[in-house]
């Protein structure tokens, strides 16, 4: 009885001494992997609709900040009103055509699809915020007269207010829907952003980390809040 406990003794530390070897070997082998990091493109992440567009430029964020600042035709915001029959309308064309007929990749997207430089108009053109939709003039015309056929009562809306934060110091809201314009980079980075909204910071791919949809005015002023009170408190 005393040998076969010795024996069951000697098997379970002989076991145990191999367990330890094996463990601290797989260790050791694992230790000098290099490090894996999974590409955006290979993780099948689910993500809002709104939100997709976001990361859908986010292996060119470096090239955005390299990007240089066009002093001399930057684009300011009074421009980009100027060039929508109201806030958020698709944008007029405001230069002439290549061509009538010519679609997305044939004609548009070879200055839009990735900016850049355009000698012919002497200015950086604007990136659009969903190339892959390829008929671009189905909601994009183009400017054809700067005046109305007939006397109209029309008036644009008030453009969204660029400084709405909720309190000093705060990341500003989103004054604008996400719908075709879910790449955020498309229009608040590069040469080609106007100046008023150009981000400072594209590295940062996240912008919904910090950056949230504003309420609705119903929802705002249900609320019924005061935001001098709210910082006179905090303040003491």
């Amino acid at each position: 009885m005393v040998i076969k406990q010795r024996k069951f003794t000697i098997f379970i530390f002989i076991a145990l001494t191999i367990s330890v070897i094996i463990i601290a070997d797989v260790s050791y082998l694992s230790s000098q992997e290099e490090a894996r990091l999974a590409a955006w493109n290979t993780v099948d992440i689910p993500s809002i609709p709104s939100e997709t567009g976001v990361f859908r430029r986010s292996a060119d964020v470096l090239d955005y900040t390299a990007m240089p600042e066009d002093v001399e035709n930057q684009r300011s915001l009074e421009v980009y009103y100027k060039n929508r029959a109201f806030p958020g309308a698709p944008p007029m064309i405001p230069h002439p055509l290549a061509s009538e007929k010519g679609i997305g990749g044939n004609t548009c997207l070879q200055c839009h699809e990735n900016g850049g430089f355009v000698p012919k108009f002497n200015a950086y053109a604007p990136i659009t915020p969903h190339p892959e939709m390829l008929n671009c003039k189905q909601c994009h015309v183009s400017s054809k007269t700067a005046s109305r056929f007939k006397p109209s009562a029309w008036e644009k809306h008030r453009h969204p207010d660029i400084h709405n934060t909720a309190l000093a110091g705060s990341p500003p809201t989103i004054p604008h829907t996400l719908q075709m314009r879910e790449n955020c980079l498309a229009c608040h980075a590069g040469p080609a952003a106007p100046k008023e909204i150009r981000v400072s910071h594209p590295s940062r791919i996240n912008c919904r980390q910090c950056h949230v949809p504003a309420a609705d005015k119903i929802q705002w002023d249900s609320m019924q809040w005061d935001r001098g009170s709210v910082l006179k408190n905090l303040n003491n």
